[in-house]
């Protein structure tokens, strides 16, 4: 399988609101109650969506083959209830769907993202992971971020520790 990445575009917003929901849902949705779950992908919207690929402040790197999308990253400006170091950037939200994991899309999103970063002049780059998710915690720890603290992460009613991690750029 030929795996591409490209640069997302506001016509994008449709097909991204979609998949960011699913694989939302399809890694994390066994966790929660229908309700809760259905009130936290109320966030996943075109609308919003299409807000953040037309603004300055968020780029997104899209990993497809065959024109379907099996993985994103998102990077935008530091929003975590923290006070970051210095000039910084967050990954929001990086998603490669299971079948894929292990094949290299989601290192090869991660690097896109370090490297937007430091493009962009963040000397740190954040982000938030479930306390749970082991897969993800080994990933970025293997990458050098270390953790910088937790916070409560909402998902509809239901409130998940999440650790932020820092990698100094």
């Amino acid at each position: 399988m030929s795996v591409t990445c490209r640069d997302a575009a506001p016509a994008d917003a449709d097909v991204l609101a979609q998949f960011g929901a699913r694989s939302f849902a399809e890694t994390f949705g066994h966790l929660y109650d229908p309700a809760d779950l259905a009130l936290f992908l109320e966030n996943h919207t075109v609308e919003a969506w299409a807000a953040e690929l037309a603004g300055k402040g968020f780029a997104v790197r899209i990993a497809e083959s065959a024109g379907a999308i099996l993985g994103y990253a998102k990077l935008g400006p530091p929003h975590l209830p923290f006070a970051p170091r210095g000039q910084a950037a967050e990954l929001r939200q990086l998603y490669v769907l299971a079948p894929h994991h292990g094949s290299g899309i989601a290192q090869a999103l991660m690097a896109w993202a370090i490297e937007s970063a430091r493009h962009g002049g963040a000397k740190n780059l954040y982000l938030s992971v479930f306390v749970d998710n082991l897969r993800a915690r080994r990933f970025y720890d293997k990458l050098g971020f270390v953790a910088e603290g937790s916070y409560k992460f909402m998902v509809g009613n239901h409130a998940d520790e999440d650790i932020v991690m820092r990698l100094a750029l």
